[in-house]
């Protein structure tokens, strides 16, 4: 990139000006984390809009992390956004008004600007993909009191002793952490507000027969909380899908993946939407989860001991997990229905060999007519028929 080019990028991009970051913190916008070093004053060249910002601080020889703390930010052009480290409780605190107007100037007057890490935009189109329906209304609605998101505020989850690998990795870390010990005044309860997705539907009057086809298919319960809780808007469902999910990856929620898996327990349960009257909604949303899970295993770390790569409890990767028993159902659902958009096959054909190639799970019959993939000259195949744009496009899967 030549200079002029770099300059302009420089002006026109948000800043985060962090001020005082002891030496060995790790601090992440994104996908991305630096390692502060001696002369590290913060990030430039930030694409205006939604953004995750976290970070982690580390005792001195740079080898134990304290739990990470994050939150979002909605930056607009040039914008500086300025914290300073507050030593005591190992957090990035806001500074007075007056401060950050001074030292938003010397920001634009480029007197930090060798003090600043770039912006990688080669994977801003990898975050894109994780955040495209996280909006400003998004982050109002769900994000906690005061906006920082930390598992240090969840000791409520858990209560009676970790459980899992990641809970025991994310305990120990919390005894550790002086910012854990010096937060006194910790919210208590749900700190986050998200939607309250029921596991078990229940309603006076009905029968027995009616609760049971009610439960196993969750049509009715996403149709319910659509126009309940969504006000009928299927991006804000899948804006929260995507924050509950940035909110557990990047910023280590326990309650955030808890709520990320009752949404997609919600949605993979779902017998009669998704091919008839909420098609563009699983299309969407396989998209989403296609891109979270694409993102989440990869083999590679982000950096040391840092996010969930480090802490990643394999037991939800397992092939007896929530996650691959839903899928192997959703998948056979696609093989039993005579017409599926077209749209919606291609992304779902995309997501399980995502799942088999990543993880090796297997999710093909043992017979010769998978209804999913066929070889071109097995007499099994589906006929396949496209229909022109007035009437959608749609995937003929009938034998």
């Amino acid at each position: 990139m030549d200079s002029e080019k770099a300059l302009e990028l420089v002006k026109h991009g948000a800043t985060l000006l962090f001020l005082d970051v002891p030496q060995h913190t790790l601090v992440g916008i994104d996908t991305q984390i630096f390692a502060v070093g001696p002369a590290f004053k913060g990030i430039k060249m930030i694409p205006p809009g939604i953004h995750f910002v976290f970070y982690s601080s580390s005792t001195r020889d740079g080898k134990e992390f304290s739990p990470t703390i994050g939150f979002f930010v909605d930056v607009g052009p040039s914008q500086v956004i300025v914290r300073k480290w507050n030593q005591q409780d190992e957090w990035l605190a806001k500074v007075s008004e007056e401060e950050e107007e001074r030292y938003s100037q010397a920001v634009r007057s480029l007197e930090f600007d060798k003090h600043l890490g770039p912006y990688n935009l080669s994977q801003y189109g990898e975050w894109k993909h994780l955040s495209n329906y996280i909006t400003k209304d998004v982050v109002e609605k769900f994000e906690p009191v005061g906006g920082e998101i930390t598992v240090t505020y969840e000791s409520a989850i858990l209560k009676g002793g970790p459980k899992t690998a990641m809970e025991r990795a994310l305990d120990a870390q919390m005894k550790k952490s002086k910012f854990a010990a010096s937060s006194t005044e910790q919210p208590k309860g749900n700190r986050f507000y998200y939607t309250t997705i029921p596991r078990i539907i229940k309603h006076k009057g009905m029968s027995g027969q009616e609760l049971t086809s009610m439960n196993l298919d969750k049509t009715q319960l996403l149709e319910s909380l659509l126009s309940k809780e969504y006000k009928d808007s299927e991006d804000l469902l899948l804006g929260e899908l995507q924050f509950s999910f940035v909110a557990f990856l990047m910023g280590q929620s326990l309650e955030s993946f808890m709520q990320w898996k009752s949404l997609v327990s919600l949605l993979l349960g779902c017998i009669d939407a998704p091919f008839h009257t909420r098609s563009q909604l699983f299309t969407n949303f396989i998209k989403v989860i296609y891109h979270q899970l694409k993102y989440g295993l990869q083999k590679e770390s982000n950096g040391p001991e840092m996010g969930i790569h480090a802490l990643l409890d394999d037991s939800w990767l397992a092939s007896d997990s929530f996650l691959h028993l839903l899928c192997k159902d959703f998948f056979a659902l696609v093989e039993e229905t005579s017409v599926v958009d077209g749209d919606l096959l291609s992304w779902i054909r995309k997501f399980k060999e995502l799942l088999e190639n990543r993880l090796g799970w297997e999710f093909q019959k043992k017979s010769a007519s998978d209804g999913i993939y066929f070889e071109e000259d097995d007499e099994y195949a589906p006929v396949v028929e496209m229909l022109d744009e007035s009437h959608g496009e749609y995937m003929d899967m009938s034998t």
